[in-house]
């Protein structure tokens, strides 16, 4: 082709390029509009959804029942096989004050807080339990013992589907708040090292979950201790960036009396 009639091609082209461009640009605002739309849509679900759920004002917690210390400790075990059967509401309000609810008002050793059923370093409290339960997920907060809405929906699966936990009725994530971490009072001065603060909340967790054990152990319930999904539930519980998941538990029922434990 000769450079005078090649100049006069892409002439004519040009024009009728610039249109697709134009109109390819329409159409990618358009979808980005929809987008924007479906997002604002669903964001107003997820709102509309989570005011459908009730703030659970958690009976008081029992002070006797079960077995003691000493036998729920010869008792204590893994159960993975856990019946869907939901927990009475009063059993779940003494496994969640057990876990770490309050057990004394707030003293000059606890810088003005009160006390727990487990200990943390400096009196931190930077774990929070978010209970997932059939029809969404709570907050436990232990000052009011009460349950409060975080998301609508079953969020249980992010725990892990292996053998029964998925239906479990209850379904424990630890999450851990660094912002908690604070120089206050006479705190670890290293408080602020990424590596004391994870030695700090593993430790508090395990307290946790050795309280989750030995409640189950004391009353007949199954208790399993457990991975999840941590990048996942961080999103699905639309966590602050310095919220963490740590680990979740699975409690309930347990399907068989002995199967799907361990030592």
């Amino acid at each position: 082709m000769k450079r005078r009639d090649f100049l006069g091609s892409a002439v004519a082209v040009m024009p009728l390029l610039a249109v697709v461009k134009i109109s390819d640009q329409v159409g990618f605002a358009g979808q980005l509009e929809n987008i924007e739309l479906e997002k604002g849509e669903k964001h107003m679900e997820n709102r509309s959804a989570v005011k459908e759920l009730k703030v659970i004002d958690l009976p008081a917690p029992e002070k006797t029942g079960g077995k003691t210390v000493v036998e729920a400790l010869w008792l204590r075990r893994t159960v993975r096989d856990i019946k869907p059967d939901a927990l009475p509401l009063q059993t779940l309000s003494n496994l969640l004050w057990a876990a770490y609810g309050l057990n004394r008002p707030a003293g000059t050793m606890m810088r003005g807080k009160a006390g727990r059923t487990a200990a943390s370093a400096s009196n931190s409290q930077e774990i929070d339990l978010y209970v997932a339960r059939p029809d969404g997920v709570y907050l436990y907060e232990p000052v009011k013992h009460q349950l409060q809405p975080v998301a609508a929906g079953d969020f249980r699966p992010l725990a892990g589907r292996r053998q029964g936990g998925a239906n479990a009725p209850v379904r424990i994530f630890f999450v851990v708040d660094l912002s908690r971490y604070v120089l206050e009072g006479q705190p670890d001065p290293r408080i602020k090292d990424p590596e004391v603060q994870k030695s700090y909340y593993y430790v508090a967790t395990g307290l946790i979950t050795q309280n989750i054990y030995l409640y189950a152990a004391a009353n007949g319930l199954a208790a399993w201790f457990h991975n999840c999904d941590r990048d996942g539930t961080e999103k699905a519980f639309k966590l602050r960036p310095e919220q963490k998941v740590l680990f979740a538990m699975t409690a309930g029922q347990p399907a068989a009396s002995e199967t799907g434990h361990r030592p």
